[in-house]
């Protein structure tokens, strides 16, 4: 199953990312329209001006900004940067049998508190008990391999110490890291931008937290979770 979007994106070239939120596009038209940024990294590599972008155009109450940056051409190879779709995407994964791994589950929780600073993304839930599981986008690329994060993350590690917690107390953790762009062929920790982050990856494998990575296909009709990638230590 695909996560198709709702409305037909629109194209434009990219001007410039700033104050991480917040991103100038100038349309096929002409019209330079400023857009929300759905992705609180650095975006390396993602980010440069004139690259070619589609955008997403949605108004209603509460809305600042009419236009999302869905995504962004990096050579031939479009990369979703939107950190709100891995999740729907991890969540349709299971559901339609493509994440294999996380079968067995009748239930699906969103955003369940696990500590009073942290949450996680999903609690899967059946008579095969509990799997915790925390979502990752990743849109970092070195040379061949998709590499995560792409900023020194606190809250990434954060999340990794909890997921090593449950694991210690016998409960199932995973952490899936959604590769939203098709031309990597393993994925690996950004040791070279947080090496703290690194570690805590480690140790997570040692207290025996699954560590899954799948990449996906994007285009401007839709995103599709499609393969697993090895990962690389």
């Amino acid at each position: 199953m695909a996560m198709r979007f709702p409305t037909p994106l629109v194209p434009g070239r990219l001007v410039r990312r700033y104050q991480r939120f917040f991103a100038d596009v100038r349309l096929a038209a002409g019209r330079l329209v400023t857009a929300h940024c759905p992705n609180s990294g650095s975006m390396l590599g993602c980010n440069e001006p004139g690259n070619p972008v589609y955008l997403s155009h949605q108004t209603g109450r509460g809305r600042k900004l009419a236009w999302t940056w869905e995504m962004v051409r990096v050579g031939r190879t479009w990369v979703g940067i939107n950190t709100f779709w891995p999740n729907r995407l991890v969540v349709e994964a299971i559901e339609d049998g493509t994440l294999g791994e996380l079968q067995g589950y009748a239930g699906i929780r969103r955003e369940v508190r696990v500590s009073p600073r942290s949450r996680l993304d999903l609690l899967l839930e059946g008579r095969n008990g509990r799997c915790w599981v925390e979502v990752k986008n990743v849109t970092f690329r070195v040379g061949r391999l998709a590499a995560f994060p792409d900023a020194v993350t606190e809250r990434g590690t954060r999340h990794l110490r909890e997921l090593i917690r449950l694991a210690r107390r016998g409960q199932r953790a995973a952490l899936v890291f959604v590769v939203q762009r098709g031309d990597c062929a393993a994925f690996r920790p950004a040791y070279e931008i947080d090496p703290e982050y690194g570690r805590w990856l480690h140790r997570a494998l040692d207290a025996g937290v699954e560590i899954l990575s799948y990449r996906a296909r994007v285009t401007p009709r839709e995103i599709r979770l499609t393969r697993r990638l090895d990962l690389v230590l």
